[in-house]
């Protein structure tokens, strides 16, 4: 089965999180960064899950997960057993919610990936959820090849963005155009000169 990548805007939406173990505080801290409003159901929760809800960090509810639970929720992230995590995608699933079903890709409709962030990039490197450890490993891979100033990248691909379409520049064309401004950075460095 073929997949849809996508990158989710979670800033300000509910997210829950159900099970309250080490994979779900990973999970939560990935959420976190992305502004998601969290609500984690779990009887029991790691310490540093139990932290983030004495900070009024994350909205903590200290029992089983009911259907009930995902009222209001955009995403549902099961990281639980497996006998929870399949009650949880058939309520979700009754709902039209994705599931993103920590390393039980019976229960999951979404997966999750590999990410790196470095300088206002974002790659995420999935195996369909067939083998979680091998898309880590890729992610450290691209991790090590991808350039330290990628920032400068991202900044140059915003002024040419900017200019292309003041000058309604054709998509085909911007590629090129793009390679041959990055590939200016490099000659300018290597020259020893200050970019302008």
């Amino acid at each position: 089965m073929k997949l849809f990548p996508l990158f989710l805007k979670l800033a300000g939406r509910k997210v829950l999180v159900v099970g309250g173990g080490p994979v779900a505080a990973a999970k939560i801290a990935a959420l976190r960064e992305a502004d998601a409003e969290i609500a984690v159901v779990a009887p029991e929760v790691v310490p540093e899950i139990g932290d983030l809800a004495t900070a009024g960090k994350i909205a903590l509810l200290r029992r089983s997960f009911g259907a009930a639970d995902l009222g209001g929720v955009w995403l549902v992230v099961a990281a639980a057993t497996s006998e929870v995590n399949r009650t949880v995608a058939a309520a979700a699933e009754s709902q039209r919610l994705f599931v993103l079903a920590v390393d039980d890709p019976t229960a999951a409709s979404a997966y999750g990936a590999g990410t790196l962030r470095r300088g206002g990039v974002t790659v995420a490197v999935s195996t369909d959820g067939r083998a979680p450890a091998l898309a880590g490993l890729l992610r450290e891979g691209l991790e090590a090849v991808l350039p330290d100033d990628l920032e400068a990248w991202t900044a140059e691909a915003e002024r040419q963005r900017a200019r292309w379409r003041a000058d309604g520049e054709p998509m085909a064309e911007r590629r090129p155009l793009l390679l041959r401004a990055l590939n200016a950075i490099y000659e300018t460095k290597k020259n020893g000169k200050v970019a302008s």
